[in-house]
């Protein structure tokens, strides 16, 4: 089983709690955009002394948010927010109508089994939220086991974390946040009776893991700094007082835990680790007090993850190839590794999953997905799933049993809309069981998507996943460019509703599979982090510049939008290419980097430190960090047309760091063009939860683009 750590893959810094705020009041309209009070302060790092006059904008009571002048700032630039959109209301309408239209409102999953049953969620007409259902496969009713819309009611926001059935199919542990401040609380119901049991566990940051026959679960709480330090154990019907803790994290700050299941169900596997390196412990996991055995310790750098079948541990690590291998061991000598796929140049591999008669293997050829059926006593034996397109996105999907014959599994691409399939692993069949279905109509035809490479300044190939219309006019014309570049998330070329909206209209869209995201196997990751963090940013620039020179648009007439680190990127490319782009969007983007980076007591900075270093003991990542820090370097220079998105209860990206970065903009940019800053004053890093909330955002963004771009023109 792939442990899934309690880090992040976007933003940085978590809130410590949930914010509380003080009570809205009616703003009047604006006739000019607010400007932020400077107020004297500064720091010093290895000698160097930065002006920071807008870090009052951080509330030093946080995660309390209190302070009126804040609250009020806040406020005023929402106002401006609305004020300026106000004229273009009509056309947000349009766009958030004919966005919902291609939504089928009363869509359902494919049913999969697990245990005596086959479970599924399924939207009704004009719901925000799923409700969740169960069959026995003995036949019989159906039997809804829990409706998201009854638990978000009365909440400005929802978001359902663990679902986890137990093994015998009578207990569902779930867990649910309803702030956005990603604290979760976790209760247990009796599928039987329908009734919730007393135990509740408050402030969870993990999954829920059944042990002990189903009787006890394991999980992770959330620190008072909102780190996950441990993983303890719950026995059901006993006081969460009595909670054992099996493991706790105590060498590393930056390192968070993280638990769940191995193939056969018959080893608890509780991982520790960081963005770059990683430790593992299994023990019995229907005695999970047990003495634990350690796989292998720590090693700064390697990673490691493991699965176990038939006292055979499996373990996927970097620790002799960049692109990682295979090997095995046994529960009795973990961590002598035996290589059974050894790392490859050519073959990234990001995943694997054991099943009882053969085995998955996932990654990426060339930046392509595979997906690959291997054989346990044939090393050699390797069966690729084929797939029909030049740029696509699959893998395996939600496969819960260890013995199955068929893989349920996941395609799509930027023309082709999301489908679901089963894979006869027998007669190696795809058989296709659903396709996103689009009631206002689709018609794939009319469209055409291409990969492109476009040579960085540095000489490197750069891969642009694009689709537009068949019927797009020849010659230059807008092109929206998106990318994402940190972690090691490789941003796929997947399909999206929405963006037809800009499609339809002209558009070409871009994405940029920018150094960063690992889309062309580890190395890509590695050459954009740390002290080579710039390749991000300039080849998104150069990726822009490159489909100028193909013919796909013209310097102006591209907008750009990314989030989180993202937003960090879109950050950058407007300090060093403002004439460039016709329009930019940063989501809840991470722009005062050197600020978070040198503040050790927020919670994520520490584990933040492996991937963009460590400014506060080494001067060189301080100046290389401020080199690119989007706050920091603001300069007197025409910007163009920017909006900027935050979250009050964003516990990834805090509030202010947006904030402060509109402020500073309102102050230097030496242009008339709109700067606008949303503030979502009850959600966090997603924004607004429900599918239609969402949605009506998207088409705010699409509505200032479009606007924005017809304006320059």
């Amino acid at each position: 089983m792939r442990i899934a750590f309690s880090s992040i893959i976007a933003g940085a810094a978590f809130a410590l709690t949930t914010p509380v705020i003080a009570q809205e009041t009616s703003v009047t309209t604006p006739t000019s955009p607010p400007v932020a009070e400077k107020r004297d302060h500064s720091f010093t790092h290895h000698g160097i002394t930065i002006s920071d006059p807008y870090n009052w904008l951080e509330d030093k009571g946080y995660p309390e948010i209190d302070d009126e002048d804040v609250l009020e700032h806040l406020k005023a630039e929402n106002a401006w927010f609305e004020a300026q959109m106000k004229p273009h209301q009509g056309l947000v309408d349009e766009l958030f109508e004919e966005m919902k239209a291609r939504i089928k409102e009363d869509d359902s999953t494919v049913p999969q089994r697990y245990g005596e049953f086959l479970y599924w969620s399924e939207f009704e007409e004009g719901a925000e939220y799923r409700k969740h259902y169960r069959r026995p496969l003995a036949g019989g009713d159906a039997q809804l086991i829990l409706d998201e819309n009854e638990l978000a009611e009365g909440h400005e926001y929802f978001r359902l974390g663990a679902f986890s059935i137990s093994k015998n199919g009578r207990m569902l542990a779930y867990s649910t946040d309803t702030s956005g401040a990603e604290r979760y609380n976790a209760v247990v119901k009796d599928l039987t009776t329908g009734e919730l049991l007393p135990d509740v566990i408050e402030g969870i940051r993990t999954g829920l893991t059944w042990v002990m026959n189903d009787s006890a679960l394991v999980y992770g709480l959330a620190d008072e700094n909102w780190r996950t330090k441990a993983a303890s154990l719950h026995v059901l019907g006993t006081p969460v007082s009595d909670d054992v803790e099996l493991y706790r994290e105590t060498a590393d700050d930056g390192f968070n835990v993280g638990h769940g299941l191995s193939a056969q169900d018959d080893w608890l596997i509780i991982a520790t680790g960081d963005n770059e390196t990683s430790e593992v412990r299994i023990v019995p996991a229907d005695n999970p007090t047990a003495e634990q055995i350690l796989v292998k310790p720590r090693q700064k750098g390697v990673e490691y993850n493991i699965d176990i079948r038939d006292d055979l541990v499996w373990v996927h690590t970097n620790d002799d190839h960049v692109n990682f291998r295979l090997a095995v061991a046994t529960v009795f000598n973990p961590d002598e590794w035996t290589t059974v796929i050894p790392g490859s140049d050519e073959f990234y591999l990001t995943d694997f999953d054991l099943f009882k008669d053969f085995y998955v293997t996932e990654g990426r050829l060339a930046g392509l997905d595979q997906v690959q059926i291997r054989d346990y006593d044939n090393t050699g034996k390797v069966t690729p799933i084929a797939f029909p397109e030049a740029s696509y996105v699959a893998g395996l999907s939600n496969n819960p049993e260890y013995d199955q014959d068929k893989l349920r599994l996941s395609y799509e691409s930027m023309v082709t809309p999301d489908s679901v399939y089963d894979y006869d692993v027998a007669s190696a069949e795809l058989e296709l069981l659903k396709q996103q279905e689009i009631p206002s109509g689709y018609d794939p035809s009319l469209y055409t998507t291409e990969r492109l490479m476009v040579t960085a300044r540095d000489g490197t190939e750069v891969p642009v996943s694009v689709v537009m219309r068949k019927d797009r006019p020849k010659g230059p014309g807008p092109l929206h460019l998106y990318a994402y570049g940190a972690y090691g998330f490789a941003y796929p070329p997947n399909f999206s509703t929405t963006r037809l909206s800009l499609v339809d209209r002209g558009y070409a869209y871009a994405i940029a599979h920018v150094r960063g995201g690992d889309d062309l196997g580890r190395k890509w990751y590695l050459q954009g982090k740390l002290n080579e963090r710039w390749n991000t940013f300039t080849d998104f620039s150069d990726v822009a510049k490159g489909l100028i020179e193909k013919g796909y648009t013209a310097k102006g007439q591209i907008s750009a939008s990314g989030g989180s680190a993202g937003g960090e990127l879109m950050g950058v490319v407007l300090n060093t290419d403002p004439d460039l782009w016709g329009a930019v969007v940063a989501h809840v983007p991470f722009v005062d980097v050197i600020n978070t980076m040198v503040n050790e007591d927020l919670p994520l900075t520490p584990g933040e430190w492996p991937e963009w270093g460590n400014p506060i003991t080494d001067k060189r990542a301080f100046a290389y960090i401020l080199s690119y820090s989007p706050y920091d370097q603001v300069v007197a220079q025409d910007y163009p047309p920017i909006l900027v998105t935050a979250g009050l209860n964003d516990p990834r990206v805090t509030y202010w760091e947006p904030a402060k970065w509109v402020a500073k903009l309102r102050e230097y940019k030496t242009d008339d063009n709109t700067l606008l800053l949303k503030t979502n004053m009850g959600a966090g890093h997603g924004g607004k939860s429900g599918r239609f909330a969402s949605i009506y955002e998207v088409a705010e963004e699409f509505a200032f683009i479009l606007t924005q771009m017809d304006a320059g023109e």
